[in-house]
């Protein structure tokens, strides 16, 4: 059996696994962060918009304000200069409250700045001067169309030996998938090679199915579109929609039979709304009940 790892909620006796959540800067609004339960890790997307690091500052205050870990991604292609990263990340870490990080290689063939790749982030040392110590970086269960396996396996354990070797806590956000089977033999791949840390899968929330297959294919996670085109009842619920409970149900049965628990919770993308999100979160157990807190002013 596979540790259960330090700084990770431990599992329930029914081995429900918590959840963290993605949002979008841009559409992020204070009254959002009271869906979340206090101490949510909330993911804040940079899709390379030119108001990001401005939204993304903005939204870090916010959910630090109120008792969130906001997670900024920070994605290597996007970054124009050595001195862009400084600042963004002095800023989050500064004047936002930010202790986590999200590292990506940001999707663009070419990159617009001196930054390949997120070894080439880790490199600078920026994180550490500025207090940064806890990681996430991707990982791509059904493979991405960026780079070949091989090279994906020697990332990770590239990446892994540098936070050793500097003190870092690293942790693995996947990109979501709708195959259970895929996911757990990724995550039984990666241990065999000698990837250690632990793992947060990536799960679409409650949507509709076109809305998941537009995603899937923006995504570029060709398995799961086609899955979704062609084999929708395997994802469905009893109920017209989506039901992510079919993929993370699937994964809390093999923990509870003492298997894959190197998965330590499941981050939620929730293309079909924050509070259908939440209120699946809420409902399953990954979260507990939001706090009764005064509405905003």
């Amino acid at each position: 059996m596979l540790p259960i790892f330090e700084n990770e909620k431990p599992m329930t006796d029914t081995r429900t696994l918590p959840a963290s959540i993605e949002v979008l800067p841009s559409r992020f609004k204070a009254a959002d962060g009271f869906l979340f339960p206090r101490g949510t890790r909330v993911y804040l997307t940079d899709i390379g918009a030119p108001e990001t690091e401005a939204k993304m500052l903005d939204a870090a205050r916010e959910l630090s304000a109120l008792g969130h870990q906001p997670v900024p991604h920070i994605a290597a292609r996007r970054i124009a200069s050595e001195d862009l990263l400084e600042r963004r990340v002095s800023a989050l870490a500064n004047k936002a409250g930010v202790s986590s990080m999200l590292l990506i290689g940001g999707g663009l063939e070419r990159p617009i700045g001196p930054f390949e790749s997120v070894m080439a982030l880790l490199e600078t040392g920026v994180f550490e001067r500025n207090g940064i110590t806890d990681l996430a970086i991707a990982g791509h269960p059904e493979g991405s169309p960026d780079f070949s396996d091989t090279v994906a396996d020697a990332a990770l354990l590239e990446k892994q030996a540098f936070a050793a070797r500097h003190g870092i806590s690293l942790r693995i956000v996947t990109q979501f998938a709708f195959d259970a089977q895929a996911i757990l033999d990724w995550e039984t791949h990666i241990r065999e090679i000698g990837v250690d840390i632990p793992v947060h899968m990536g799960v679409a929330g409650p949507a509709g199915l076109l809305t998941l297959i537009k995603y899937a294919k923006m995504c570029g996670i060709g398995k799961s579109a086609s899955l979704l085109a062609h084999q929708p009842k395997r994802l469905m619920g009893l109920g017209a929609g989506y039901s992510p409970d079919n993929l993370v149900e699937p994964v809390e049965a093999e923990q509870a039979a003492g298997r894959h628990n190197g998965i330590a919770q499941i981050h939620v993308f929730p293309f079909g709304g924050l509070e259908r999100s939440a209120a699946w979160l809420t409902g399953r157990g990954s979260w507990d009940k939001a706090d009764d807190r005064p509405p905003l002013r």
